[in-house]
């Protein structure tokens, strides 16, 4: 499959890394390597899909051309607008003419998140009782030097995204019904929110949800803990810094040191490799894929933070 990289700044580097030989354009206003400053400028070429990787503003434009010359769309997250027709009509615009469009969270391919979502749909742990995400990194002033990253819905719209997206992921479609709330929402660095906590109070269809993001963690921080009738899970870290460790424990009845065990990957990661080939296969058969999810998360996102969400714009 033949496809251009629109956008070459940290993503849009890594997804030509991982492409490969199936790169046959490069899009960027200013990056000296690029073959060409405008999406405009390729009319000629031939290729299949095209990979988003811009600033949140150009995104919805250039979803919408891709779509428009028959090319199928892989688009860095988060995907947002104000507008919540206007998003529903282009994944509706996509599948009607047999395209995929398909927004990139690549956590999800995490060797150790996989092996999670497999062992709580085995429906082993019983009941699921909380989950508590954590998400933080030390970035903050690399965010304020970028006028368009240090705006909007700040590290909401980075990392906390994220952590919706594996909720629903590893929990299935009743957090859909869940009600988040957002407890602190908070700039201490950034004119952009650098700080959150979010999450549900808990419900007899979802568990208690806790999600915390921050770009104020001065080391890479990672962890997943979901506790269950029968036992638990732990993530701790991601395979992009390292050691990442996955504790499976079972509860003793009625009390007791639980039996434990604990793997431990040490290896690059792999996470950008198994969503590109999820993409490409997606291209092929688009049952594949379940968009609504990115309408959720548009959806939950626009009711955490409204007043800034407004920020985004986005309109085609």
């Amino acid at each position: 499959m033949r496809v251009i990289i629109c956008g070459l700044g940290n993503q849009g580097k890594k997804r030509s890394r991982v492409a490969g030989d199936d790169v046959c354009a490069m899009i960027d206003p200013i990056a000296v390597e690029a073959d060409y400053n405008k999406f405009s400028a390729i009319s000629d070429l031939s290729f299949e899909a095209g990979l988003i990787c811009t600033p949140e503003y150009e995104k919805l434009s250039l979803i919408k051309s891709l779509l428009d010359s028959g090319k199928h769309v892989m688009v860095e997250k988060p995907l947002y607008s104000s507008n919540h027709t206007e998003l529903l009509e282009l994944f509706k615009y996509a599948r009607a003419n047999n395209k995929a469009l398909y927004v990139a969270y690549n956590h999800r391919f995490e060797p150790h998140i996989q092996t999670a979502k497999d062992l709580l749909e085995r429906g082993s742990f019983g009941a699921i009782y909380s989950v508590k995400m954590f998400y933080g990194n030390g970035t903050a002033q690399d965010v304020r030097s970028s006028p368009w990253r240090d705006s909007g819905l700040g590290v909401l719209g980075d990392l906390g995204c994220h952590l919706l997206d594996l909720t629903l992921f590893l929990l299935g479609p009743k957090t859909k019904s869940a009600t988040f709330m957002p407890w602190i929402v908070k700039s201490n660095e950034n004119k952009a929110p650098d700080y959150c906590l979010f999450g549900t109070q808990g419900s007899s269809n979802c568990p208690r949800i806790v999600l915390e993001a921050s770009l104020l963690s001065w080391r890479n921080m990672f962890s997943i803990e979901i506790v269950c009738e029968k036992g638990s899970l732990l993530i701790d870290s991601l395979c992009k810094w390292g050691r990442s460790t996955l504790t499976v424990r079972m509860r003793k009845y009625p009390s007791g040191r639980p039996d434990e065990k604990i793997t431990t990957i040490v290896a690059d990661d792999v996470t950008w490799e198994h969503e590109y080939s999820f993409f490409k296969d997606l291209c092929s058969d688009l049952g594949g894929y379940d968009w609504e999810r990115d309408i959720w998360i548009n959806t939950v996102m626009q009711k955490l933070a409204p007043e800034l969400f407004c920020q985004i714009g986005g309109e085609i």
